[in-house]
């Protein structure tokens, strides 16, 4: 669930706590870049879309959870969700560095795809996975997942942590530790039993 679930959770928690620190590096930038302040309503509406783009991401990623989960199998479709997840987290990471909102933007949308690619494959993965007898308990791990995603998201963004206008760059970048933590321990799991049976034909190998 790190890298399934968990990501979810995380993404929908933890744009909260840097919500004014965004909304004033959009009105700096804007200000360097045209010589001219932005209205308040046009900095709301740009920080309403950096939040909403996560849906259209996930959408986009919900959609082609089914194809890849097909052609690459549940493992490597987990760890194909590792690639938009990294590419959010340096987008966003460096956004402020580079003096780009759009950065912001890009980001959200790269990690809704992840959201929604491995919200669909780890449930489908967990479940073909599980002994008969613990299906039941294992699919819950993926609601147990974006309960401990959101908790880790709202944690990560008080003021005593990451909640604070010099880190908050940072905050937005955690989604790449649970990436990477997947990346690394998922390639010594099996693939799901289910799919290398009915999809590679591979009886021996479901066995």
């Amino acid at each position: 669930g790190i890298g399934g679930s968990f990501q979810y959770g995380l993404q929908i928690s933890i744009i909260n706590s840097p919500a004014e620190y965004i909304k004033s590096f959009i009105h700096e930038t804007w200000l360097k870049r045209y010589g001219f302040a932005l209205s308040e309503e046009t900095v709301t509406l740009m920080w309403s879309f950096i939040v909403s783009i996560y849906s259209i991401g996930g959408l986009l990623g919900s959609l082609s959870a089914g194809y890849l989960s097909v052609r690459f199998g549940r493992k490597k479709s987990m760890l194909i969700t590792n690639i938009p997840a990294l590419l959010s987290a340096a987008l966003m990471g460096l956004s402020r560095l580079c003096g780009s909102y759009e950065m912001i933007m890009a980001g959200r949308l790269f990690s809704g795809v992840c959201a929604g690619l491995g919200l669909n494959v780890h449930i489908m993965y967990a479940g073909e996975c599980a002994p008969r007898k613990l299906r039941g308990l294992i699919a819950i791990t993926a609601s147990t997942a974006i309960g401990v995603g959101k908790f880790a998201g709202f944690a990560l963004g008080l003021r005593e942590i990451l909640g604070v206008e010099a880190l908050w760059p940072v905050l937005l970048a955690a989604n790449a530790l649970p990436a990477l933590v997947q990346l690394l321990t998922l390639p010594f799991f099996p693939d799901s039993p289910r799919y290398l049976l009915i999809d590679k034909k591979d009886k021996e190998g479901c066995i």
